[in-house]
């Protein structure tokens, strides 16, 4: 089975205000379904038809299926309950025979680019919040997985390690994120494999994630200035996680999301190019 599925991400279609020109749904699922991808994911709120039916058929049309999607949400404010809202999403699951909820551990601020300090409260609080979180989408017949991110609550090794700890949640290893946050996903994925149930393939450009890790310049000007790389020609060792996840009977999604800014409206081909480029390097570690 064809296991690599796309982001409209990829595409520049982000959650972000003002993140950059956004291109339309039409045209990002049909460049999904030229390249070949099987499956996406839902994209940013808005993106897709809100009605569970809506949303199915919109994919069914450009020949894909539902991977799931990524949500940002609250988790650590102990006077916020974060439940009722994954709860309104499982409609939306299951009428697209979507398997995989992908959360990040918000912020409550605008974009990636700052973070505040989590005390232990905050951390007691998320992670319940994930174990919580995971035993409702489970009814449901859905799989959680949080997603380590720059700029929000769990981004570098120790919030990682926390996680892993103090939660049964299993993980989206997402290769782009993680190095960026200062955890070499390779090793990661050695010592945690069985964590692992969703994985969201992004090649960097390590020189701008450093950059990035000493404060020098924004997540958001790194992705501007081109941080993330077609796949195979930055500095994330793919082989190696790939060999570590098989080893381990990884049998999930390998979701090509490599974050993409438009500073405006595409003249030539587009994004579908470093997509095709990507798609083509997995497609050959895959076998």
């Amino acid at each position: 089975m064809n296991r690599i599925a796309g982001a409209p991400i990829s595409w520049g279609v982000c959650e972000v205000p003002g993140w950059g020109f956004q291109l339309t749904p039409g045209r990002v699922l049909a460049e999904m379904a030229e390249v070949g991808l099987a499956a996406t994911e839902f994209g940013p709120d808005g993106f897709l038809p809100h009605a569970p039916e809506a949303r199915a058929a919109t994919l069914a049309e450009h020949g894909l299926t539902a991977v799931g999607g990524f949500t940002p949400t609250l988790l650590h404010l102990p006077d916020h309950d974060p439940v009722p809202g994954v709860e309104a999403l499982l409609p939306s699951y299951a009428a697209a025979s979507a398997g995989t909820l992908v959360l990040s551990a918000d912020t409550g601020l605008t974009g990636y680019d700052a973070r505040p300090e989590l005390d232990e409260l905050g951390w007691k609080t998320l992670l319940s919040n994930l174990d919580r979180i995971s035993a409702v989408a489970a009814v449901a017949g859905v799989q959680t997985v949080l997603h380590p991110h720059v700029g929000t609550m769990v981004e570098n090794g120790d919030d990682v390690r926390r996680v892993l700890e103090g939660s049964s949640i299993q993980l989206c290893l997402d290769t782009g994120h993680l190095l960026i946050g200062g955890v070499d996903p390779a090793e990661l994925t050695r010592q945690a494999a069985e964590r692992v149930a969703h994985t969201h393939v992004k090649d960097v450009d390590l020189g701008l994630a450093r950059q990035v890790q000493e404060g020098r310049r924004t997540y958001t000007e790194a992705v501007r200035a081109g941080m993330y790389r077609p796949l195979g020609t930055g500095d994330v060792d793919f082989a190696s996680i790939v060999s570590a996840l098989r080893g381990r009977g990884y049998d999930g999604w390998y979701v090509l999301e490599q974050d993409t800014i438009l500073t405006e409206a595409p003249t030539g081909v587009g994004p579908i190019a470093d997509v095709y480029t990507s798609v083509e390097h997995l497609r050959t570690l895959l076998g």
